[in-house]
């Protein structure tokens, strides 16, 4: 399993491209502000922050829940570590948050919200916040609830998230609205975007924030006007993605391992601005399109 800086285990997380984002920030004469619009388990901006790789991290998730809880690892540290330590890790526990979160899922600054959002995450199958529990609901499997919650080990990473809070800045906006009131506080010339937008066949079952079809489009309307800024964006292998991008920007198709339900190399899409310095590099290997 891939190790992460991050506390959250996300459907199609991309922290295996870390190394290749990278090279993309070196090769792009290395901006020192890097932003990811749908955070997420935000795991590539945090290895760049701690690798020295950029100076300062900007993470936006519209999802309540996902802004919950890094609201609380910045700003309620010891609050989360508190309910951590104080928690067991069991099925009934699991029904427990998972109640809580029902309730508290539309408060992005609600503790219960953030608690039970990551309980669940580290849980349940793949992450998946309205899936099932790791091992079943009998418990019979290989794997039992807790395999995923090492308690030592996520307030380790808490912490060190958290001692670096003076360099990242979080907010909870629709990404069309960050890219239209938050992006140009940012210089073009000193800035590296990844759009990571939830997929587009299978978001529905992955996320609990997901764009509908004419939202897929209107962001993509957004991102290909970003001309002056050094972009990438990612997405599933689907035509109508394909449609909405290929005729404005640098279109490529990359194999990525997937880890939701099962893990298996599926092709994705990889979309640059014209701007962007772009090449193949370690295990990413680009077609263009």
């Amino acid at each position: 399993m891939p190790s992460t800086d991050s506390i959250l285990r996300y459907p199609g997380g991309k922290s295996q491209l870390s190394k290749y984002v990278a090279h993309l920030i070196k090769k792009n004469d290395s901006p020192r502000t890097y932003i990811e619009p749908f955070a997420g388990g935000f795991g590539i901006a945090l290895c760049l922050l701690f690798n020295g790789q950029v100076d300062k991290i900007v993470m936006n998730d519209y999802d309540p829940s996902i802004f919950a809880v890094w609201y609380a690892v910045l700003n309620k540290t010891e609050d989360l570590i508190g309910l951590i330590d104080r928690t067991s890790v069991t099925l009934t526990e699991w029904h427990t948050q998972r109640s809580i979160h029902e309730k508290s899922y539309e408060q992005p600054y609600s503790m219960e919200n953030a608690f039970s959002t990551l309980f669940l995450n580290r849980t349940n199958v793949s992450g998946i916040i309205q899936g099932g529990p790791i091992g079943g609901q009998s418990q019979a499997g290989k794997y039992k609830i807790d395999c995923r919650f090492n308690k030592d080990a996520l307030k380790q990473k808490i912490r060190r998230i958290a001692a670096s809070k003076d360099r990242i800045i979080l907010s909870n906006l629709d990404a069309k609205e960050f890219i239209r009131t938050e992006l140009p506080n940012y210089d073009s010339k000193d800035t590296f975007i990844f759009f990571d937008p939830p997929y587009f066949k299978q978001g529905r079952n992955l996320y609990l924030s997901f764009p509908s079809n004419e939202e897929h489009k209107i962001l993509a309307e957004n991102i290909v006007d970003l001309i002056d800024y050094k972009w990438i964006t990612t997405y599933d292998h689907e035509e109508e993605i394909l449609n909405l991008y290929r005729p404005y920007v640098q279109s490529f198709e990359y194999n990525l391992r997937y880890s939701a339900n099962q893990k298996k190399m599926a092709k994705e899409y990889l979309f640059a601005s014209k701007l962007t310095e772009i090449d193949s590099y370690g295990k990413v290997n680009l077609t263009k399109i």
